[in-house]
């Protein structure tokens, strides 16, 4: 014949492979897959990620360092680097003219250096990995560190992590743009700075991980995890060897004495404060950009905006000097319990109002140190009200549940804390607060206070971790079996019969080439043979006009696979042959490649009821339940569309 199909056979027959089809590959083909893809590639960041560490840790002390610097000398009129707070400063009026002064200078160095200084970092870094291939302007390196020091050592309501991650992330993309490495490997890079510098900050390499793989990595795999891990653990070993006092000892940065296990009471009461931390997150994204917003509507340039910001932050911090600076002394004082409720009530309005302002005013600063501190008020406040009255717990909970909320990290969140102060007596209220303080902020905002700056600049970022769809399923999956095929030595004009007499053609437009056993020989495209049939060039067989070096794909290849090798090669559609013989198995176009989306979807919404209560009461109780369980188990699945379809014999 000159055209034959594969595998032909009766609509029963297809209705019984159908329903047996097989969804799982051989042995031998499975214990060829891995869990994980780990290209050796990544063997060679290992020790770029070792040099970033080192690099990232020094940055973060050194910046720890001028701020300490600046604070001294402006607030206190010293040569001192130690991190002081502003609090205690005696200059009364004049101090409003501190921040003021530092706003213009942050102002001018984002006019004439870089734009990309404003901000609290972690926004901008997001961005640059998204779209600008992680790849960041060697001048941020510079910049972004003095810009922020600037900002937080002459009063801002700011923390350092935010300005350090996007400083480590500069130095791992420099790095990373000296060596020949693909954006995916810059990413690793880029990321590993930023983890290192928050873990030389906090001395928490576990945490800076996690933040790392929860907001900056956008995926779940070795090849950006082991970069991250090494480049945190090696800053945090820097951190232990450098620093030995101060607010950077070695010790845990806020030790705290033993936490009393919560009994039932407590933990209905951890319920409630995950639902206020909730509330609180949505209040604090909104006064962030509702301060931007109202920034944006002023008549001047935005160089000027950050000096406004500074008279803000001026006047707050002479109603309440704790809501000044990094507040890293305040937070302690807040887990510690050694602050009325005035003063926290205090603490919390006025830093809430100076941070949104300044923040909003686009000075350079961090975010994460202002929620832990505002957090711990509001956990604080909570605490005197709740049974046991021990404001230092709930202080702890409270940061917790604030990070979940407004960063949307709730890994991060549960053990971030517990680095800070060592304390692991609170998991379960931990949990508990963190997740209902992340349930609240997913419902009540689109998008966290990190990604609405993001979605502002016409970027979408969507932090959704899953398995990608493509990779569980197979090419023997979804391959179209029943494929018309030329054999070998057939004339021209004799396929052109077959092409014109086939009705399917317009779907399959790639005629396989075969030998009597199967084996594939070559290929010859629909269109291809209507450009002849149209020039009249109709003369030889289909083995002088068919593409003999033609692009296959495998049956346990995953659809992943084939998605690249279409994408790599623009082709739409490609033969899959056995790997031992070449023998034809069938066809796969991307109309097949939909088929592990259109799964996803059928799980996702195809909602059905497997087993009816009528059913267990027709045999009784007790034996309705034994012959779930048995083996001759007789009980039907509930109707559903399909098997209706299968009933009356429809397709």
């Amino acid at each position: 014949m000159v055209g034959t199909k594969m595998n032909k056979q009766n609509s029963s027959n297809k209705k019984e492979d159908k329903a047996n089809k097989k969804q799982t590959l051989s042995p031998g083909v499975a214990r060829r897959l891995s869990d994980f893809t780990m290209p050796k590639s990544v063997l060679k960041l290992i020790p770029h990620s070792i040099i970033i560490g080192i690099a990232g840790a020094f940055i973060a002390l050194i910046l720890l360092d001028l701020i300490g610097l600046i604070t001294n000398l402006l607030y206190y009129q010293r040569f001192d680097l130690s991190l002081v707070s502003p609090r205690n400063n005696t200059l009364g009026w004049l101090a409003i003219l501190i921040p003021m002064a530092g706003g213009l200078i942050v102002g001018l160095m984002a006019r004439y250096g870089s734009e990309r200084i404003r901000g609290h970092g972690i926004p901008e870094a997001m961005e640059t990995i998204l779209v600008g291939g992680s790849k960041v302007e060697p001048k941020l390196t510079i910049l972004k560190p003095i810009s922020s020091a600037i900002s937080i050592g002459t009063g801002g309501p700011f923390g350092a992590e935010g300005p350090i991650i996007l400083t480590g992330g500069a130095i791992g993309s420099v790095v990373a743009q000296f060596l020949n490495l693909t954006a995916i490997e810059r990413r690793s890079l880029l990321v590993a700075g930023a983890v290192a510098g928050m873990s030389a900050v906090f001395g928490t390499p576990i945490a800076a991980v996690m933040l790392g793989v929860e907001l900056l990595l956008f995926e779940w795999k070795p090849r950006s995890f082991i970069p991250a891990a090494i480049a945190s653990i090696v800053a945090n070993a820097v951190r232990h060897l450098f620093v030995s006092e101060g607010w950077m000892k070695a010790e845990p940065l806020f030790p705290v004495q033993k936490m009393v296990e919560l009994g039932n009471t407590g933990l209905f009461d951890a319920v409630i404060l995950g639902i206020i931390c909730g509330g609180m997150a949505w209040l604090l994204t909104k006064a962030v950009y509702g301060a931007e917003d109202a920034f944006r509507k002023l008549p001047v340039h935005w160089m000027w905006w950050p000096i406004l910001g500074g008279l803000i932050v001026g006047i707050g911090g002479l109603i309440e000097p704790h809501a000044l600076g990094v507040g890293y002394d305040t937070i302690a004082d807040e887990l510690a319990g050694n602050l009325a409720v005035t003063t926290l009530i205090s603490i919390f309005v006025i830093k809430l109002i100076i941070w949104a302002v300044a923040l909003g005013s686009g000075t350079s600063g961090g975010i994460l140190a202002p929620i832990l501190m505002m957090g711990a008020a509001l956990g604080g406040l909570l605490g005197l009200i709740f049974p046991g009255k021990i404001p230092g717990e709930w202080a702890l909970l409270g940061m917790a549940g604030a990070l979940a909320g407004v960063m949307r990290s709730p890994f991060t969140s549960i053990i971030f804390p517990i680095e800070l102060t060592h304390s692991t007596d609170l998991f379960l209220p931990l949990l508990i607060t963190v997740t209902l303080a992340h349930l609240i902020s997913v419902l009540t905002l689109k998008r966290s206070i990190l990604t609405e700056k993001v979605a502002r600049r016409g970027f979408h970022v969507l932090r959704e971790y899953a398995v990608e769809p493509l990779k569980v399923l197979f090419a023997e999956d979804v391959m179209t079996t029943d494929v018309l095929t030329i054999s070998t030595g057939t004339k021209m004009s004799e396929v052109k019969a077959v092409v014109q007499a086939q009705r399917h053609m317009r779907r399959q437009r790639l005629l396989p080439v075969v030998t009597q056993d199967g084996i594939m020989l070559g290929v010859i495209s629909w269109q291809d043979i209507l450009e002849r049939s149209l020039t009249g060039d109709l003369s030889g067989t289909v083995d002088d006009c068919m593409i003999k070096n033609v692009i296959t794909a495998f049956p346990e290849e995953s659809l992943r696979v084939i998605a690249d090798i279409m994408a790599d090669n623009h082709v739409g559609v490609l033969p899959v042959v056995d790997t031992e013989n070449r023998k034809l198995c069938g066809l796969i176009t991307q109309f097949e490649l939909l088929t592990a989306r259109h799964r996803i979807l059928r799980e996702e919404r195809k909602r059905e009821r497997i087993l009816k209560i009528s059913s267990l009461s027709k045999y009784g109780t007790f034996s309705g339940i034994s012959r779930i369980f048995s083996p001759e188990d007789d009980l039907q699945p509930a109707d559903t569309d399909e098997t209706k379809k299968d009933s009356d014999g429809s397709s």
